[in-house]
């Protein structure tokens, strides 16, 4: 007997608990790379603000996710519905929300824990620098996951 075929991912979604930092980057950089081939989308547990360090860590790397607006899953599921092939969650309270999520779809569920940088203190450089780390971690797994 063969071995059964992997399906091509078509759609992805990302999300942490506030869809500010983790899960915008994610959506941003695996737009950026396989956005012509896979739908990526990324909402949050809860809503919360535009983080510019998020977004500066990204034009680091020459990708503007300055259209980025924070949406709830729930929102997201109001404009889109929710059929996406992978939900990875980022924070514990993604990961919880996304498992109760798949009572009712039929999604494959992967946990990235990913630290948050919004809680490191120090100065503009150190906190940069604990974006520039999720940054740089998200993108290593995001290459490897979506490449098909």
């Amino acid at each position: 007997m063969e071995p059964p075929v992997s399906r091509k991912l078509q759609s992805v979604l990302f999300m942490c608990a506030y869809n500010a930092v983790r899960s915008p980057m994610a959506e941003a950089m695996a737009k950026h790379f396989f956005g012509k081939s896979v739908y990526v989308q990324s909402a949050g547990a809860r809503k919360g603000d535009v983080d510019a360090f998020a977004l500066e860590a990204l034009d680091e790397i020459g990708i503007d996710a300055r259209k980025h607006k924070p949406k709830t899953v729930e929102e997201l599921e109001e404009w889109e519905g929710l059929n996406f092939d992978l939900i990875v969650s980022l924070s514990p309270e993604a990961h919880h929300k996304a498992l109760e999520l798949t009572r009712t779809l039929a999604a494959e569920v992967e946990y990235w824990p990913t630290p948050d940088p919004t809680i490191v203190q120090g100065s503009r450089e150190q906190v940069l620098d604990a974006y520039r780390a999720v940054r740089d971690g998200l993108m290593q797994r995001i290459k490897v996951r979506l490449r098909s």
